[in-house]
């Protein structure tokens, strides 16, 4: 090895937003593996997202400090990473000493530079210790190159090479722990990406346990090395099935338990006839969904009860009450249940709530969440039932939730008929308003429902 090289540590860096940990979820590279300076090298999992972590360093794949379904706190190691030793230089040959199939690293003005000399003059101009997102420009590779969800550099394979496209690392977990081959799964997804629902299509009802059970512990994932030479634990024992907590169910497990520890809360329901508002988007197909109007409706509740758009501060026995309505719009995804905002709902029209709704979903499905809300709207009809006494998503006061609008008997003017009938129920933190308050902005929201016309028109 050349003089001063010596091994690199890569700890874990600082995700931004207070995170203290996060969750190994897959390995992109094995041991032994040629890296570049920016290369992405693992995927891990956080409270708020999925992202992938790039390398401050160049240099031989040494050490993986955690094995995937760990979780590794801010600082603590993460990779080493043993520069590549260089070789003397001359006209006729490279100054690479390392493998054929290692990866190319970048060049520099003088084509006498070892690599460890290239990859110091990268460092200075700002690549170590690489954030999501930072880096310098990306370096030579085969394959086409798309820039991710955190603003990282990857590069993937170029159409051709048969490698199958999923829609997330779960996906890909999920089809190695149950054994299944992602190239015989049928995707469903856009542009031809397997998603979660294929892989669950192939499987028996007993293979996810039984693939627990029959295997001691799942392979590093990354490349066809990562198998060979694992030297971690298994992650549970024969004849069950333990499943960690990620950093996002940590994180969901602590605000739901303050919730309903600290909030002394209330809950209340109402059917509300639907006919009305179905009947108007029905006449508009192009026009607002139905979460846009209900959204629109929920606003301008908050607008005549502001008390409930806002938090307390229990410190200084306050309630402070928001000028801005963040609406939380709760989405779930393959994470689990997230709540990304809609943020400055209270000044959007409802085609403007109409694309904010359908962003902020988008990007929570695809584990990009867009901070927290002020007040938070659900939509349990999405699973089918009827209802639900929900937690309040602290340090809100309130949430609004909807179940599935079903056709039901309904009396309009003494005469019985079928309309479209849905419950709303409403959970509310009881320090702050009492049930007078809380009646009043769902008889506001349920009213501008059973007459929109009249309703848009006040707004």
């Amino acid at each position: 090895m050349g003089r001063g090289m010596s091994d690199q540590i890569f700890n874990l860096p600082d995700l931004g937003e207070g995170l203290t940990e996060a969750e190994v979820v897959r390995w992109l590279v094995a041991d032994g593996d040629v890296v570049d300076v920016d290369q992405p090298v693992v995927e891990v999992e956080t409270a708020k997202s999925l992202v992938e972590v790039p390398s401050p360093f160049a240099g031989v794949i040494a050490v993986r400090h955690a094995p995937e379904g760990a979780t590794v706190d801010v600082g603590k190691p993460l990779l080493t990473v043993r520069p590549v030793p260089s070789a003397p230089s001359s006209p006729s040959s490279p100054s690479l000493a390392t493998s054929p199939s290692s990866l190319s690293l970048p060049t520099s003005s003088s084509s006498s530079s070892s690599p460890a000399d290239v990859y110091r003059e990268e460092e200075r101009a700002g690549s170590g210790n690489v954030l999501i997102g930072y880096g310098t420009a990306a370096v030579a590779a085969s394959g086409r190159r798309r820039r991710p969800r955190n603003g990282a550099v990857t590069v993937v394979p170029a159409s051709g090479s048969g490698v199958p496209l999923v829609s997330s690392p779960l996906v890909r977990r999920l089809a190695r722990l149950n054994e299944v081959d992602l190239r015989t799964v049928k995707p469903s997804g856009a542009g031809g990406v397997i998603v979660r629902a294929d892989i669950e299509r192939v499987l028996p009802v007993s293979a996810p346990a039984a693939a627990a059970a029959a295997s001691p512990a799942p392979a590093l994932g990354g490349s066809s090395k990562a198998a060979a030479g694992d030297k971690f634990p298994p992650l549970s024992t024969v004849g069950e099935k333990r499943i960690p907590l990620s950093g996002f169910r940590k994180a969901a497990s602590a605000a739901l338990s303050r919730s309903r520890a600290e909030i002394p809360e209330a809950t209340v329901w109402v059917d509300v006839d639907f006919t009305a508002l179905w009947q108007l988007r029905e006449s508009l197909p192009a026009g607002p969904g139905l979460m846009a109007y209900l959204s629109r409706f929920v606003v301008a509740g908050l607008r005549q009860y502001p008390v409930l758009n806002a938090r307390l501060d229990v410190d200084r026995q306050e309630i402070v009450q928001l000028d801005r309505v963040d609406l939380g719009i709760a989405v779930q995804g393959e994470r689990g249940l997230v709540v990304p905002a809609v943020r400055g709902a209270s000044t959007m029209t409802t085609s403007e709530l109409d694309s904010a709704i359908r962003q902020v979903v988008a990007d929570a499905r695809a584990g990009r969440v867009s901070g927290e809300g002020t007040f938070t709207l659900n939509n349990y009809g999405a699973f089918r039932v009827d209802g639900s006494a929900a937690i309040i998503n602290h340090p809100q006061v309130a949430i609004l939730g909807f179940g599935r609008i079903i056709d039901r008997a309904w009396v309009v003017a003494g005469e019985l008929c079928v309309r479209k009938v849905a419950q709303m129920s409403f959970v509310f933190d009881h320090r702050v308003c009492d049930g007078g308050t809380a009646a009043g902005f769902m008889r506001a929201v349920a009213d501008a429902i059973e007459n929109p016309a009249h309703a848009i028109a006040q707004l």
